[in-house]
């Protein structure tokens, strides 16, 4: 497995826990002080995939093998 391609699975890896952190941490009591979290899972969920596009047309020539 090639860095480009191990780079591409763990950006999908970050963004698919960062999404689940944050419905986690908004599921729990208002009270518990999730709100932080969640917002900056979502933020994460976000900000990962537009990297994600960035890093895969900067490297477009490099293969994934």
């Amino acid at each position: 497995m090639s860095l480009k391609a191990f780079h591409v699975l763990f950006v999908t890896a970050s963004t698919l826990l960062a999404a689940g952190v944050a419905f986690w941490a908004f599921q729990q009591a208002p009270g518990e002080g999730m709100g932080w979290l969640g917002f900056g899972s979502v933020g994460a969920a976000i900000a990962l995939p537009v990297y994600g596009v960035w890093f895969l047309r900067k490297t477009r020539e490099v293969s994934f093998l």
